[in-house]
Order: C-alpha cells, then sequence, then structure tokens
C-alpha cells in the first residue's frame, strides 16, 4: 500500500491537504504543484488535480483517517507543504496546528514552526538543533558512534581530522568498480567534497559517512533538491523520528531557507528549481517501495559489495525522474 494510505482515502487526505494550504487568500502556486506531484506519483492519481475538489477541515479528515499510521503521513505531507510557502504566515502554522489537534498527531515540527513565526528564525534554529542532537546518537553510522551515548558530550563540536578514519575511507580504492565503497569515494570526487576525516572543523563525522552512503544508495546527489528528495524517500521508507527530524531539516535548510546548523548554505525555494517538485513526488513513491529502511545499517561493512546488490538487498527502485 503506497506510504499507507488506503486508495478509498486518497481523495479525502487530498481535500484535506487543500484545507490545509487554504489560507491568507489560498494556497501558493508552489503549495499546489507539490501537492499534485505527490498525489500523481505517490497514489497514482493524477486525475484529482482537475477533480475540482472542495478543502476539507481538520474534523472532516479526522471522521475518515482514525488509522494512526494514515494520520501520520498526512501530518508529514501536510508539514511538506507548509515549508513551501513564502514567507510562511501565523495563518498558516494555526491551520496546520489545528489539523495536527484534530488528528492528535505531534511532531518536531509543530514547535519549530511556531517558535518560527512567533520568536525568529534564530529560536526556530534551536529547536531543530536540539532535535538533532538527540537524534545523531541512532543516525550515525553504527561503527563509527562514540561515547556511552553515541554522540559524545556536545555532538555539534567540530571536530579534528581523523587519520583513522579517512585511511579507512580510502581502503575502498581497492575495491571493485562496481562496489558500492567505490560509488562512495565517486560521489565525494565529483561533488567536490572533503573526505570524512580529512580536515578540522567538521561536524558529526559520523552523521556525515551515515548520510552520504544513503545519498549513494537511493541515487540523490547534494544538492538542494537532492538533499530534499533523500529526506522524502527515507522517510517514506519508514516515518521513524528520527527519519523526520532529518527531512524536516533538508526542508528548513534548502526550501524555507531559514537553517543553518553549519557546513551548509541556507537557499530558500530549491523546490521550484526545474523538475525538482517531479523528484520529490518520485522520491516519496521510491521510498515507500522499498522492502526496508538501510538508513541506519552498517553501511561500512557493505562497502565491498555491488551497488547494484545493495539496492537489490534493500529493494530499491530506479530513479523515476532526474532534476
Amino acid at each position: 500500500m503506497p506510504y499507507l494510505v488506503a486508495d478509498g482515502h486518497v481523495e479525502t487526505v487530498v481535500r484535506g491537504l487543500l484545507g490545509a494550504i487554504d489560507v491568507d487568500g489560498g494556497a501558493t502556486d508552489e503549495q499546489l504543484s507539490v501537492l499534485w506531484s505527490v498525489t500523481d506519483h505517490l497514489w497514482k492519481r493524477p486525475d484529482l488535480q482537475n477533480a475540482d475538489l472542495l478543502p476539507l477541515g481538520p474534523d472532516e479528515v479526522a471522521k475518515v483517517l482514525v488509522e494512526r499510521g494514515e494520520r501520520r503521513r498526512f501530518h508529514l505531507i501536510m508539514a511538506t507543504l507548509e515549508t513551501c510557502r513564502h514567507p510562511i504566515s501565523t495563518a498558516q502554522v494555526d491551520r496546520a496546528e489545528a489539523f495536527a489537534a484534530a488528528l492528535s498527531v505531534d511532531g518536531a515540527d509543530l514547535g519549530i514552526f511556531r517558535d518560527w513565526v512567533s520568536l525568529g528564525v534564530n529560536r526556530a534554529m534551536d529547536d531543530w538543533k536540539r532535535c538533532f542532537g538527540h537524534a545523531a546518537a541512532t543516525i550515525g553510522e553504527p561503527s563509527l558512534r562514540t561515547g556511552a551515548d553515541g554522540i559524545g558530550s556536545n555532538p555539534w563540536a567540530p571536530t579534528k581530522a581523523d587519520a583513522d578514519l579517512l585511511g579507512r575511507i580510502l581502503e575502498f580504492r581497492g575495491l571493485a568498480p562496481d562496489s558500492l565503497g567505490q560509488a562512495y569515494l565517486a560521489f565525494y570526487e565529483r561533488n567536490g567534497i572533503d573526505l570524512p576525516g580529512s580536515v578540522d572543523g567538521a561536524l558529526m563525522p559520523a552523521v556525515a559517512v551515515s548520510h552520504d552512503m544513503n545519498h549513494v544508495i537511493a541515487g540523490y546527489e547534494p544538492t538542494g533538491q537532492g538533499e530534499i528528495a533523500l529526506g522524502a524517500f527515507q522517510t517514506a521508507m519508514n516515518d521513524s523520528d528520527d527519519n523526520l527530524i532529518q527531512f524536516l531539516g533538508n526542508l528548513l535548510i534548502h526550501e524555507a531557507g531559514v537553517l543553518d546548523p553549519g557546513g551548509f548554505s541556507p537557499v530558500s525555494g530549491s523546490l521550484m528549481r526545474p523538475g525538482a517538485i517531479a523528484l520529490l513526488g518520485d522520491a516519496f513513491d521510491r521510498g515507500s517501495r522499498c522492502h526496508r529502511d538501510f538508513t541506519h545499517e552498517d553501511h561500512l561493512a557493505m562497502a565491498a559489495w555491488s551497488l547494484d546488490e545493495v539496492r537489490e538487498e534493500f529493494g530499491v527502485p530506479p530513479l523515476g525522474v532526474t532534476a
């Protein structure tokens, strides 16, 4: 079942999402484009775009969506659409909170967005960094985690160059050309990124290794639209709190353009780049069709596998859209 929405409930979900973005004179063109991309790629209902649907309110949606999984997925897409409103408004945040309350759904996005519109960007960034710092204990590459809690005393402290880590990664040069390890090295080379362990000042190298391994396996480049697509892909594989906070960060950095946790260049409106919205919709679909979540696997232990073998193991579908 694509992303845990029953076929008979897709229209209700879409009408509810239309209601969630119907503020301040109506939904924006970008919000509608993202919604129709998800409706087309993920739920296979392109017919709904021209069906002249009437928006639904929170209570009407709650009466139909009673299963927790469907409510959680509705909330995720709603939060995605929320970040696509430029600028975000108090009315948009109020409406999203009304739907969350009716559906009895909670999420880090609620507090972050409320503080964003009420207290400013810096407060929102502090909120997200706190949530992500807690998640870092479990999203880092398993064999590289340090300290009793997996992250050490301060996950945001810049690290020193690590010759052992760099040496371990450079060993991938001896692997087969079609291996995950070689694809990982090529990812860094073609994007001009310093290898983990090679420079001082890097943040959370264990998280960086895992994150970029996920880029390679999923097939997304580290552009703004690629980061957002990877987040959507991961949450569709498994909408765990850890995956959700990563996706939220991608949206806040590359779509809302308000988050700068260090080492990134916040950009507003990445989804308005050519092909980016279709890439997002396809990413939700691809992630939902995987056999299981590879986000937190021991990627270094699989470095000698061929990339095709890794993708087959987790059921990763080929890219349907490029941008």
